[in-house]
């Protein structure tokens, strides 16, 4: 049995799924509603982790994402879906990268990373005190295999997402961004 300190918290790796569980990332954005589902198909994913504040697009061209029609199509093709609340960034951290983003002047549908105040302030403020452990718990205890993590943004680097993913890359865990 192994036994890791991360984050202030005690891990121990002695879980036979710990290292076979693999976790994905996802956008939406510059994708369409068929597309995006069959990247889900395509690698299998079994559990999806919607780790957005808001969990609606303005507009018509992404509402396949908005939360009831996300959960119902999911539910159609057997992906368990959960809320994970408490990855997402607050109001106030997410008003951070806006300022970045008016600054750099970039929309956030075209922002290619995430600005560096944003991502201090998500660590700091956000992963700090997440409880990884549980999250991977509950994980195993619901049987997940593929694993993925839910963002509007396209590209990971430009999403809290990618944040998260690195964060389990260090425990071990292998990471693809679709």
């Amino acid at each position: 049995m192994a036994l890791l300190i991360y984050l202030g918290i005690e891990w121990n790796l002695h879980h036979e799924n710990h290292i076979d569980m693999k976790f994905f990332t996802i956008g939406v954005y510059g994708s369409t509603e068929i597309e995006y589902f069959k990247k889900l198909t395509d690698n299998n994913i079994d559990t999806f982790c919607d780790i957005r504040q808001r969990r609606g697009v303005r507009g018509s061209e992404y509402a396949f994402v908005n939360s009831n029609r996300l959960q119902e199509k999911l539910n159609d093709i057997d992906i368990r879906y959960g809320h994970i609340f408490s990855l997402a960034p607050t109001s106030e951290i997410r008003m951070l990268q806006k300022e970045t983003d008016v600054q750099q002047k970039e929309q956030k549908r075209d922002r290619s990373e995430l600005g560096k105040v944003f991502s201090i302030a998500y660590k700091d403020k956000i992963l700090k005190k997440f409880n990884f452990g549980n999250f991977i718990e509950e994980l195993e205890r619901a049987g997940a295999e593929n694993v993925v993590l839910f963002c509007v943004e396209e590209k990971a680097k430009a999403c809290h997402r990618s944040i998260v993913a690195a964060e389990l890359e260090k425990l071990g865990y292998k990471i693809t961004h679709l």
